[in-house]
């Protein structure tokens, strides 16, 4: 099966590439080789390559910076995966699409439903809910998995972030009223690795956009606690945790307080099993040791 993979350096991209390792036949295709900003671009590429499966990694995730820049970022969030779908459909190729919890406002007291409204908060899940409904508008042989909290072994998030500041400072202030999954991107890869299995053996379930998050809550002081749980274990002095309001850490861009999503139903249309967020965390921890 040709496969082509968008986005190379990205947390779920090199994961993918990881755990697509001799599915098919990969072609990854990073920035550098393909702006995603250029829709014709996107099409030749398509083209050229005729994949039977295209895997869309690559997005603006600087929700922060999206605020300043919404026209790069709905290029590239919005009319970009619409581009894919409509390349897909023509060539009769399947579609995965990563989108986000910040399609939703967080103000609903339970997690989210793929059937709950969305409500987006900033620019960046504005442009991500563009995206998801253009390529729903297309139609087609497609996934669009939300998840939320996404973190690894690479590139700027949460858990590196957490593991230097607090080795380097005495006390550290973190969110606690923010409440989501922490989503290793490990977990998101080997599931996706999964849904492709069930869908070339012929088990696929229904297409289209469904939760893909690890199980279970916390907040991201709670996150940062079980970091810090880690460090201590090997032996490392950390810093003292202060929990604080979402209000006396201002950002750009509103965070909804409330990102979880329920994943039931890609666990029954499809047969797949989603870890625990903290089992998720110490497989993802085991791998850095082997790294190290």
């Amino acid at each position: 099966m040709r496969i082509l993979l968008l986005g190379q350096y990205g947390q779920v991209s090199q994961e993918l590439q990881r755990a697509l390792h001799g599915t098919g036949e990969l072609t990854v295709l990073g920035r550098d080789q393909l702006d995603l900003a250029q829709p014709e671009l996107i099409r030749q590429h398509v083209q050229r390559l005729r994949p039977e499966l295209i895997i869309n990694a690559a997005a603006h995730t600087a929700v922060d910076q999206a605020e300043s820049e919404p026209e790069l970022a709905f290029a590239i969030n919005a009319t970009a995966p619409g581009t894919l779908a409509e390349a897909a459909a023509d060539l009769g190729a399947a579609l995965i699409h990563y989108s986000t919890d910040y399609v939703f406002d967080g103000s609903y007291t339970e997690p989210y439903r793929e059937s709950d409204s969305t409500n987006p908060l900033s620019i960046y899940g504005r442009s991500k809910l563009a995206g998801e409904q253009a390529i729903q508008a297309v139609g087609g042989m497609h996934l669009i998995l939300r998840t939320s909290w996404v973190y690894s072994q690479h590139g700027k998030n949460f858990l590196l972030t957490m593991q230097r500041l607090l080795q380097e400072r005495e006390s550290l202030s973190v969110v606690d009223d923010q409440i989501g999954a922490p989503t290793w991107a490990g977990t998101i890869a080997q599931t996706t690795a999964q849904l492709i299995e069930q869908w070339r053996s012929g088990q696929a379930g229904p297409w289209g956009v469904y939760h893909l998050t690890a199980q279970g809550e916390t907040s991201w002081c709670g996150f940062a606690s079980a970091i810090a749980a880690y460090l201590r274990s090997q032996g490392k002095s950390v810093a003292t945790l202060q929990p604080i309001p979402s209000s006396d850490y201002p950002t750009p861009a509103q965070r909804p307080l409330n990102s979880r999503l329920n994943c039931n139903r890609l666990q029954q249309d499809w047969q797949v099993q989603l870890p625990t967020w903290q089992q998720a965390l110490s497989d993802c921890l085991a791998t850095q040791s082997l790294h190290n």
